[in-house]
């Protein structure tokens, strides 16, 4: 056995031991009529935020408050102890005068862990801390398992996204973030809002998985006997709503993507699209960097933040460039002097770029953008709009004004990494249904993230919809520079895991 094992092992003899005595605190609880699991409700007065904002009003008066005991230093007839709710910590001191012998007894007899109400007057040591003098207090909930000191060591280092509840207790940072998750998501709400943006639901489940590239989860419904798809993207549902007359649309939902997983990828994950009927991709631009700007500033008091120790700005206007453009500066090739699909597959070959497909499969367009993708995204460490996009790989798009090669498409990237995308949405019926066959033949040649048709889409566009400008935002990505986090996992309450075996 080795010495990290021996250490396990002795973690977990200790652990047991832990539980068992919390197991016989419970028994004798019970045995005295207290047990704590048949409390019903708490009738708490205040947060610890409303004593520690409201002190100059509260001071001397009583209150109710109620959370978990998170530390206890109670020795001979006083002491003092830390209770834990939403809003932090708040210090209760106890004194032997007050409760009696019995009762101090009790409370000493509590774990870490435990869920207590707690009744008492509010006053400030001689340090200056706001705390509450206990007169009575009631154990509410039972910890049978001890919290954990710190992470490290543990057997499983996926054990904080795995009991995702452990880690919101013992680490404050961790807390920190998903309430500015919340924060993020309800300012960008607001700032669509404000601009007379409708918030709709459209389904998760689909006979069609449309309006990305990308593989669907397959499940079946039994009753109409059919397969269906988790949706991987809102797309097509909301441009039916453009078509429908509500001109300016946004949804932010769950979206399933059945790939990898990684860094930056889950395969559920949070967006927001958004759709303006009568707007362009210029419009998005400038909607995008706004609207993240203003998510900035309401939710951290500046548009700088620092990611992995790197400054990056939000502040409009961010930088644009083309994909040309952009492959040009960082690898010296110019596809616009490229004119032939076999000049640009010998460029494929020399610099041996994977391609999803077969290299005599590929065009001009398709090159371009794997180029792209291998040499250039990771260059883009302040917020950058990458424009034009070619328009073999951006079928629900409008050809660029005076290039039809070219869609009026742009991805936004933060330290070289995707965060948005946009169109001018396609709405010629004619052409989106040829977009859509070209698919077809995509999936035929090997592409399984190729689209789908979608006839009733098509018909949608047939009765009518108005030039469009349309937008996605990663929610999880952009979270995740805006907290400072690794890992997408730091940023999603419960993340995807490969179950535990041991579980």
């Amino acid at each position: 056995m080795t010495k990290e094992e021996k250490s396990i092992h002795m973690l977990e003899e200790n652990s047991n031991e832990l539980i068992k005595e919390r197991l016989q605190k419970l028994e004798l609880l019970k045995e005295e009529g207290k047990d704590p699991f048949e409390v019903y409700k708490v009738n708490r007065t205040h947060t610890s935020k409303e004593v520690r904002d409201n002190y100059e009003t509260l001071e001397g008066k009583d209150v109710t408050v109620a959370g978990r005991l998170i530390s206890k230093r109670v020795h001979g007839k006083a002491g003092f102890s830390d209770l834990y709710d939403r809003y932090g910590k708040i210090q209760l001191y106890i004194k032997i005068n007050d409760v009696g012998e019995d009762k101090l007894k009790e409370y000493k007899s509590y774990d870490i862990g435990d869920i207590l109400s707690v009744t008492g007057r509010v006053f400030k040591t001689k340090t200056g801390e706001i705390t509450i003098h206990i007169i009575d207090f009631q154990l509410v909930s039972k910890s049978l398992k001890p919290l954990p000191e710190k992470w490290h060591g543990l057997k499983d280092p996926d054990l904080k996204y795995r009991q995702r509840y452990v880690d919101l207790i013992i680490n404050q940072e961790v807390r920190d973030t998903f309430l500015k998750r919340t924060a993020i998501i309800k300012s960008m709400r607001e700032f669509l809002d404000n601009k007379d943006y409708i918030e709709v639901e459209t389904p998760i489940l689909s006979s069609i998985a449309g309006g990305a590239a990308a593989k669907p989860f397959t499940t079946h419904h039994n009753a109409l006997d059919i397969d269906m798809y988790l949706r991987i993207a809102t797309e097509l549902y909301l441009k039916r709503l453009i078509v429908g007359g509500f001109e300016k649309v946004y949804e932010i939902g769950k979206c399933f993507r059945n790939e990898g997983m990684d860094i930056r990828h889950n395969p559920e994950y949070t967006s927001i699209e958004l759709y303006e009927a009568f707007a362009d991709y210029n419009d998005m631009m400038e909607l995008t960097e706004n609207m993240i700007a203003y998510v900035c500033e309401k939710v951290l008091g500046s548009t700088k933040v620092i990611y992995q120790n790197t400054e990056i700005d939000f502040k409009p206007p961010w930088n644009r460039i083309t994909m040309v453009d952009a492959v040009k500066k960082f690898t010296g090739i110019d596809f616009d002097e490229i004119k032939t699909d076999e000049e640009a597959r010998k460029i494929a070959s020399d610099k041996d770029i994977e391609l999803k497909k077969a290299l005599g499969d590929c065009t001009r367009g398709d090159i371009l953008d794997a180029v792209f993708e291998e040499f250039c995204e990771e260059k883009f460490i302040q917020p950058t709009f990458v424009m034009d996009y070619p328009v073999e790989i951006s079928p629900l798009t409008k050809k660029k004004r005076g290039n039809d090669k070219f869609t009026e498409r742009f991805e936004g990237f933060v330290f070289g990494r995707e965060i948005c995308n946009a169109y001018s949405e396609l709405n010629d019926p004619i052409v989106q249904r040829e977009r859509f066959l070209q698919q077809l033949k995509e999936r035929e040649l090997g592409d399984d993230e190729a689209y789908m048709m979608d006839e009733d889409f098509i018909n949608a566009l047939e009765i009518g919809m108005p030039p469009t400008g349309g937008l996605g935002v990663g929610i999880d990505r952009l979270i995740m520079f805006l907290t400072d986090s690794y890992s997408i996992r730091d940023v999603i309450l419960f993340p995807t895991m490969k179950p535990n075996q041991q579980q």
